[in-house]
Parts: structure tokens; sequence; C-alpha cells
């Protein structure tokens, strides 16, 4: 028997919208609206709206929850002044991936996680697992939702709709509570696009209402609902990792070109060892960023080659709106990673030309 597909409270208004929804991490997700291309094009431009409400939210209370979700994760959540967040991975003891969040500190006394979709289950037993005896946590996942509001308009369209100066005046990577279009929520400074927004975290049932009214006040600036193709080719212009493509329990963090979020000095962390060990040793192959010269798209899975030999496959790669030009990120080995370095990309059993390049693709 398949598991039916979770459905967001959000599916009703993503159908009614014409939506064209799919299966994703086990969730009925919409993919498309008018086009990824348009899609992308629009938060560029103007803005979008996400429906991310199938991410995992766990959230640690207390006065120990600092300290205790410092062990489960690489960065330093000590650091975290109340109303500000931070990425990080969270690692396992041999120093390899589980999933990247963001660590959001709400209150002295109250962080938030969020993890990928795909990986709540194991993110939510690894917490459960680790966590300090005694530091009340909650996976709420199902009670909250998350809307993500992109692009150059956002500020914009949050201005319609309401909002105080302490949310239009949020810096980068802070998160405080609100209350937009008469609903109660965090609201964050974040996003997986490389363009300017906010997260919206409320209630599951006040999701609709919150939807509509982002969507009403943003019609006079062309914001338009975005579904999770457009996501992709957005975070990857931005080379923002993809768990399970570029990053996984086969990546560690310095490989990834993470390595700035591994705070090795700072408190013990699960992995601390191993991941000392690893960077002592030095990296054997390197995340890159290469754009085809020659006619063809890489994907997910492509082998890389060099000298007529596989060195590496394809984790992420599709056509760039923005930039241009056909994009793509890779493991090879560290002799091949310096930009200006020539590959090749076997697609359907012919190698297309390809160059490594600086990365981020795209940076507004």
């Amino acid at each position: 028997m398949v598991d039916a597909l979770r459905e967001t409270s959000l599916t009703d208004e993503h159908r009614a919208l014409g939506a064209r929804l799919v299966p994703f991490a086990g969730w009925l997700m919409p993919v498309q609206y008018a086009g990824i291309k348009k899609e992308h094009e629009a938060v560029r431009s103007r803005a979008g709206l996400f429906d991310v409400s199938h991410m995992g939210e766990i959230l640690v209370e207390g006065p120990q929850a600092v300290a205790a979700v410092d062990r489960l994760v690489t960065n330093d959540v000590s650091k975290l002044e109340a109303g500000r967040a931070l990425y990080t991975t969270c690692c396992n003891e041999a120093g390899y991936i589980l999933d990247d969040l963001i660590v959001y500190r709400l209150e002295a006394e109250k962080v938030l996680i969020v993890c990928n979709a795909s990986n709540r289950d194991k993110i939510v037993a690894h917490f459960a697992k680790n966590l300090d005896l005694g530091t009340p946590w909650n996976d709420v996942s199902d009670a909250w939702a998350l809307l993500a509001l992109q692009g150059p308009k956002a500020v914009a369209i949050m201005n319609d709709l309401g909002a105080p100066s302490e949310v239009l005046d949020l810096p980068y990577f802070h998160v405080t509570r609100s209350s937009l279009a008469g609903v109660e929520l965090w609201v964050a400074r974040t996003g997986y696009t490389g363009e300017d927004g906010f997260e919206l975290f409320c209630a599951s049932d006040d999701a609709v209402s919150l939807w509509r009214a982002v969507l009403e006040a943003g019609e006079s600036h062309g914001v338009a609902p975005m579904g999770l193709g457009a996501r992709d080719t957005l975070r990857l212009e931005a080379r923002l990792a993809l768990y399970g493509n570029d990053i996984s329990e086969q990546t560690h963090p310095f490989e990834a070109g993470l390595g700035w979020v591994v705070k090795l000095d700072a408190s013990d962390f699960i992995g601390r060892d191993s991941l000392r060990a690893i960077k002592a040793a030095g990296l054997e192959r390197k995340l890159i960023g290469f754009e085809m010269t020659g006619r063809g798209i890489a994907r997910h899975g492509y082998p890389i080659v060099a000298e007529g030999k596989r060195v590496g496959e394809v984790t992420s790669g599709s056509p760039g709106p923005t930039v241009g030009r056909n994009i793509g990120l890779g493991y090879v080995p560290l002799a091949l990673a310096k930009v200006g370095t020539g590959l090749g990309i076997e697609i359907r059993g012919k190698v297309v030309d390809a160059v490594v390049v600086t990365t981020p693709f795209y940076k507004r």
C-alpha cells in the first residue's frame, strides 16, 4: 500500500489558482503555476509567494534551550541574541551532514529549528535521542504553516499589508513577533532564493487568510504564487545547497563549501572530533559550480568527466534564467576544482564541454 500524500493547509488554494501539483518528500506540492521560467523572473524582478509549510519545525524551550541546541549543530548558537538567526548543519558522529538547518532564537529561552521536509522524521528522531533530558521541546511542524515572500518588492508588499516599522526594517537573518492582516505570527528576514524577502510563520489554521492577504496586498506590485520548480532554479543561481542533491549523509561540510558554519573552537557538538580530523587531513574533493560552454543542460546524476574518465557527477543542474546560461554543481577532485578548469558533462552518451566558474552564479 502506498502512503497517502500529505497536504498543507493551502492545497485547496493552490488548486484554485491552477497550480500543477506533484508529489514531493511525501507531500502534494505545487511545482508550478504559470511556468518555472516566468515564476523565476517574477521573483527576480517583482515578488513571489511560496507555500513552504511542508518544512519541519522544532521548538526548544527553557533555560538550557540554547546550550541544548548548540550540542546538535555545527555553528555557534550561543552567540545568537534573541531575535537573530543563523544557518548551520547538523552532523552525525562521523561528521557527515544529516541536514542543513536555520536556527532562530525567538526569545531568550525559545529556539526554533527549521529542517527540510524530507528530513523531518530523521531530525526529530535525532533531537529526541540527543537533546539533554529535561529540556522541553516539541515538533510543531503540523501546527505551523510557513509562507515565503521573496523578491525586490517584498518590503513594499509588507508595507501595504500594514507591517509595522520593526518588520519593514528587520535586518537580514533577524526574526520578530508581529501581527499582519489580523494574524499573529513570527516574521523572519530569511529565504532560499537569493533575493530579499520574508518568511512568515503562523498557525496552520491562519495560513489561508494570510496567503490571501499577501496576494491581495501584492497585486499592484505584480506578486505571483510560486511553485517548487522556480524555488529550485532560484536557489541554484544563488548556489544554495539542496539536501539530497548537493549535500547528504555522504558529504561533510568542508567539501560542500560550508566550512564557514563549522565552529570547531566553540562548544562541543556531535561530530566535532571527526570534523577536526577531516579538516586536518585536507580535502580530497570539492563542490564546484560550472557553466556549460557546449550545447546542453546538465541534470542531477549526469557524469562529470575529464580526460575521458568519470571524475564525479552533477548534483544540481538547470538553465539559469537570470544569468542566461546553463549551470550546475558537482563534486570533483580538488585538482579539478580551480576556476577556469575545463570539464565535460556526459549527456545521453555525449560529452558536452563545461568550465568551472566562480559562484554564486547570481548575486543581487
